[in-house]
């Protein structure tokens, strides 16, 4: 599966950045504000992709050593 922009409601690795509906909110306790500047919101795309990417890429690493460690159990 090749890796995506988050569709649900998810921050963006602990970042205030969150993407609901197809948009980007900055996410604060005082409150939200919707990012519409292109340039930055593209840049928080390509983001959620490489994250996507690299947690894709470790799961991929780690499944062989914890079936082992399931198998051990």
């Amino acid at each position: 599966m090749s890796p995506s922009i988050p569709r649900t409601s998810e921050r963006l690795a602990g970042t205030p950045a969150v993407r609901r509906g197809g948009h980007w909110w900055l996410v604060a306790p005082t409150g939200s504000l919707l990012a519409t500047d292109a340039a930055f919101t593209s840049e928080l795309d390509l983001l959620a992709v490489d994250l996507a990417a690299a947690n894709q890429a470790v799961a991929e690493v780690l499944a062989p050593h914890a079936a082992q460690y399931r198998a051990r159990r």
